[in-house]
């Protein structure tokens, strides 16, 4: 049985006064219901991660980087190391999302060496797959993101992979409002699901938790986490209001 997750990405958003105050907003806004059968995961900035940490302390809520370098240390000016992270007390970071691959240039190789020293090091990527919407036109939307798990999981073993979360997020659909149709996305998941069982059998397929992500909203949480393959949400835009990311952390 797959635990939900529901994992909010800030984004660049949020100084530290900022973060405290949404986090509060957030505690206010759930209950103990909100925890049963779900896993909640916030991604502040990295300057607002030890604050969280301190406030998400003894709550059930995990706290995860938004991205992380390919080396442990080292002459990186202005990137964060997977030890860091862990450091400020992260369990989780994100991995291969849209901005990191079409914003600043990560290929599917970097994303891989970091996918796998992430596991190294004993942080769960949440390792992010997505098609553009003129992929999605050419009818190579299922045949983008399979490759891009193959080249992101290359050298990923199958006892690795119970450790690792996929987030499906059809880049078309990121900050513009625009939502993958429910059945869209859970034939997606699917695949994903039926490639995962090609490489790694079905077992491990069945264990791994896929996210969508996508503009995803109170209005539209509870039609996606309705389809059988679809295990969470990385929420962007929504998760920045308390109420908003609440209600869906409170999916029916």
């Amino acid at each position: 049985m797959r635990t939900p997750l529901i994992a909010a990405n800030w984004k660049m958003h949020k100084t530290i006064d900022e973060a405290i105050e949404l986090i509060d907003g957030l505690l206010d806004q759930l209950d103990d219901d909100s925890f049963d059968g779900r896993e909640i995961l916030l991604c502040p900035p990295a300057t607002a991660l030890l604050v969280a940490a301190e406030q998400l302390d003894g709550t059930g809520i995990a706290l995860g980087g938004q991205n992380m370098a390919a080396a442990r240390e080292g002459a990186f000016t202005g990137e964060i190391s997977p030890l860091m992270l862990l450091d400020v007390g992260c369990d989780f970071v994100i991995l291969g999302h849209s901005e990191r691959r079409h914003v600043f240039g990560e290929e599917d190789a970097l994303i891989n060496k970091k996918v796998k020293l992430a596991l190294e090091c004993g942080l769960i990527p949440v390792f992010a797959v997505g098609e553009k919407l003129e992929q999605r036109k050419a009818g190579a939307a299922e045949s983008t993101v399979i490759d891009q798990l193959a080249t992101g999981l290359d050298g990923v073993s199958a006892n690795e992979m119970a450790d690792v979360v996929i987030a499906y997020e059809p880049v078309w659909a990121i900050g513009t409002g625009e939502t993958a149709s429910p059945q869209d996305a859970q034939a997606m998941h699917a695949a994903i699901r039926g490639w995962l069982a090609a490489q790694y059998g079905e077992s491990v397929a069945e264990d791994v938790r896929i996210l969508y992500g996508g503009s995803v909203k109170p209005n539209n949480v509870d039609e996606l986490m309705a389809e059988p393959d679809i295990d969470g949400a990385l929420v962007g835009g929504a998760s920045l209001d308390a109420e908003s990311f609440a209600r869906i952390i409170n999916f029916a």
